[in-house]
């Protein structure tokens, strides 16, 4: 967690120093994410929200997004991780949204992705997605890898 919370004490930083806010939808990395940016003294001038999308059923409570508008669409997809990105952006009025959505491990998911795929997305000023392999089946391990790859993200987005 000590990588997640440098990661994000440099973020919180930026995101300060430039007035910006940001939204969080996770799925794979559990919370991480969100725990890191919170855990910035003064998180709250930047982090609106946040929620960990597990499910299907989490997507449609949390947020808002009916079958119609994933149809067709994979979970754990660079499209997917936009849609997520933006909506939480959209949701919560912030600058920056923030997503991930993958599989931890330590097996895959079911839609054929092995454990250590995930996809992120940032959406924003700027908007850019990437897929993450890590090649590894430990859980936690993928779960910070995971947080660690969309906290840079939006550091470069940042930037």
């Amino acid at each position: 967690m000590e990588q997640l919370e440098a990661l994000a004490a440099e973020l919180g930083e930026r995101l300060k120093a430039q007035g910006q806010t940001v939204a969080v939808a996770e799925s794979s990395s559990g919370g991480l994410i969100s725990a890191a940016l919170l855990s910035v003294p003064g998180a709250s001038k930047y982090y609106l929200g946040g929620a960990v999308v597990y499910t299907g059923k989490a997507r449609m409570v949390l947020m808002d997004l009916p079958r119609e508008a994933v149809a067709g669409m994979r979970s754990a997809s660079e499209p997917y991780a936009l849609l997520l990105a933006r909506t939480a952006r959209e949701r919560f009025g912030t600058t920056w949204g923030l997503s991930e959505t993958g599989a931890a491990g330590p097996t895959g998911n079911g839609y054929g992705d092995a454990p250590g795929h995930s996809c992120i997305a940032v959406s924003g000023p700027v908007e850019a997605a990437l897929t993450v392999e890590t090649g590894e089946a430990g859980r936690m391990a993928n779960m910070h890898a995971f947080a660690a790859a969309a906290l840079e993200m939006l550091k470069r987005a940042v930037a």
